[in-house]
């Protein structure tokens, strides 16, 4: 009976990397940990305090003391520049490889060809750059809501197409660019025309649709994100086959792919939690690995408050998690980038994240260091199970285990 459970605190950022200043001078300065501490100096996180979150983080503030019992580290961000989607490719065992950063109207004739030669009718819409509309039911054209320049969103309704034929639009697009990732999405209720109506340009180069405003996520809401250079043959849920079943809880189950395994869908922190307690409870064995969306959204809101309040509820429903797993067990609380609420603008920030192992007996108390990627924490898993993941990762489980 083993099973090994990761808690990935979505943005959970302890501290800017190395190399920001160079990348993103935008988060020069930036640390999650300590903005969302300091805006909450009543913060009470005792189990992530147990676990040596300041430890990690190499900060004490407030109630949030360093733990004598910790085993820790923090990880670096292989990935470039600070995305969810490419830190969850890169913790279960994808080496990034570099994409491209442009608008959408600079792809969009190759991209219009293309579709043009698979057989669909496609038309251009708005103003000043324009985005296009395929088949009198979704567009194409660029997110507006991650860095600009980085996403591109297949927007559909799905009354007038059926998720997977959109899916099959999103797949074309997707081997045309080469930007870091296509969301194909859509919602039900909802008309072309309220799709065209949520139309914006930012900065009069980054064209598309406003997907709150257009009500997509308001009934029947379905979406895929499609990396770029991702190969899901290489990542835990696929080499953990025949050795542990992969439960994927959140966001994460979102965007990896997990054919053979369980995926559950959800965003409320309480919820996620409550089900992760019970997918430990159901299974005896296996990899759980759940994400708690909603510290990141907080910090997109730019929200302190509300990001430490969501750490609160996580918190308490964490000494229960950890009460339920057995001798054998292992869990690793982390993060895949930062979200600083009061850097000055509403992006991810690139920071470093932290490494906290849980074990209830058998543990050495020790700093595992900086890591290199957070591949590393993949490897580790995967070391768990018997198994190597091929493209990426250095697994620290020999340095924890006593």
């Amino acid at each position: 009976m083993k099973r090994f459970v990761v808690l990935v605190l979505d943005s959970f950022g302890i501290g800017e990397m190395k190399d920001v200043e160079m990348v993103r001078p935008q988060d020069i300065g930036a640390n999650t940990y300590k903005s969302v501490l300091e805006s909450n100096p009543n913060l009470n996180i005792p189990n992530l305090e147990r676990l040596g979150i300041a430890n990690a983080a190499e900060l004490e503030i407030g109630n949030v003391k360093y733990s004598k019992e910790a085993v820790y580290g923090k990880a670096n961000l292989m990935h470039f520049w600070c995305d969810t989607f490419y830190g969850h490719q890169e913790l279960m065992g994808t080496y990034p490889k570099k994409p491209k950063v442009e608008p959408f109207y600079k792809a969009i004739d190759e991209v219009e060809k293309k579709l043009k030669e698979y057989g669909y009718s496609v038309e251009r819409f708005g103003s000043p750059q324009e985005i296009l509309i395929i088949n009198k039911c979704a567009t194409v054209g660029d997110n507006l809501e991650a860095d600009l320049g980085q996403v591109y969103n297949i927007t559909g309704a799905l009354d007038l197409i059926s998720y997977d034929e959109l899916l099959k639009i999103g797949k074309i697009v997707r081997k045309v660019v080469k930007v870091p990732r296509v969301i194909t999405f859509g919602g039900e209720e909802v008309t072309l025309e309220n799709i065209k109506d949520a139309y914006e340009c930012k900065d009069l180069l980054f064209a598309g649709i406003n997907a709150p405003k257009s009500g997509v996520y308001k009934k029947g809401y379905k979406v895929q994100h499609m990396g770029y250079g991702i190969n899901s043959d290489v990542q835990l849920p696929k080499i953990l086959e025949g050795a542990a079943k992969t439960i994927l809880i959140g966001k994460v189950a979102d965007i990896v792919e997990n054919l053979n395994g369980k995926s559950i869908f959800g965003v409320d922190s309480d919820e996620i939690m409550d089900r992760l307690i019970k997918e430990i409870k159901e299974n005896k064995t296996g990899f759980i690995c759940a994400n708690i969306q909603e510290t990141d959204l907080a910090g997109h809101q730019e929200d302190s408050v509300r990001y430490g309040n969501r750490l609160e509820v996580v918190d308490k429903k964490l000494k229960l998690v950890m009460e339920l797993l057995d001798e054998e067990d292992i869990l690793i609380v982390t993060a895949d980038h930062g979200n600083d609420p009061n850097i000055g603008h509403s992006n991810h920030t690139r920071e470093q994240v932290p490494i906290l192992v849980y074990k209830k007996n058998g543990l050495r108390r020790v700093n595992i260091g900086e890591r290199k990627s957070l591949s590393d924490i993949g490897q580790t898993v995967a070391e768990y199970f018997g198994r190597i993941l091929p493209d990426n990762g250095e697994s620290f489980f020999d340095k924890i285990i006593d």
